[in-house]
């Protein structure tokens, strides 16, 4: 690879992740990735027919990726995840660990079926708000939540953007891949309350 163009593609790959992991006022990391995007293409680090090839593949999964976050924030706009929380704020019974139970089954559900961004971004909160109202530590329910946002996404093609990108690229059925990730996923989500309990 020209060494130009190598370094212009380390300095796009670094400011898109600076863009992306820095808190506080900052630039969005598309408004760096795309102009970076582009700027590989000019300076022939990427060809046209592969960048076009690359963005043809990728498009489909990332339609139904914004498709499916637009559904989980319809959803929480419905009321559903304060339902969720408040159903399981009663049935705890006013149990630590009752409620422990029942959040990360709710966590597991909310991840497998409309992505870790919907319960990290949207059910997170509805968490943390039922431990106050049941009047228990909202941290450990905090936790059980983050965390299972992580690995109860192992379950289905839509539950995180990797398993979307595996599946496409397998050429696995939707239920085929489900049923090859699913002992591992139930390995996973009970190491993870098990921990956390």
């Amino acid at each position: 690879m020209d060494p130009v163009a190598l370094a212009v593609s380390g300095t796009v790959l670094v400011a898109t992740l600076l863009a992306a992991a820095h808190s506080g006022p900052r630039p969005h990391a598309a408004t760096v990735a795309a102009p970076g995007a582009v700027l590989l293409v000019l300076v022939g680090a990427v060809g046209w027919p592969d960048a076009e090839q690359a963005v043809g593949e990728i498009a489909p999964t990332v339609a139904f990726l914004v498709l499916i976050l637009l559904l989980a924030l319809l959803v929480a706009l419905e009321g559903l995840f304060g339902w969720a929380g408040a159903v399981t704020a009663q049935r705890s019974e006013r149990s630590a660990e009752r409620l422990l139970t029942r959040v990360a089954l709710l966590a597991a559900a909310v991840t497998a079926v409309l992505s870790l961004d919907a319960t990290a971004v949207l059910l997170l909160p509805v968490v943390v708000a039922t431990a106050a109202s049941v009047g228990v530590r909202a941290r450990p329910h905090a936790w059980a939540t983050g965390h299972l946002a992580n690995s109860a996404s192992l379950l289905l093609p839509v539950s995180n953007l990797t398993n979307l990108l595996a599946f496409a690229a397998t050429g696995l059925t939707f239920l085929h891949f489900t049923g090859l990730v699913l002992g591992p996923w139930l390995a996973a989500v009970a190491v993870e309350y098990l921990v956390l309990r």
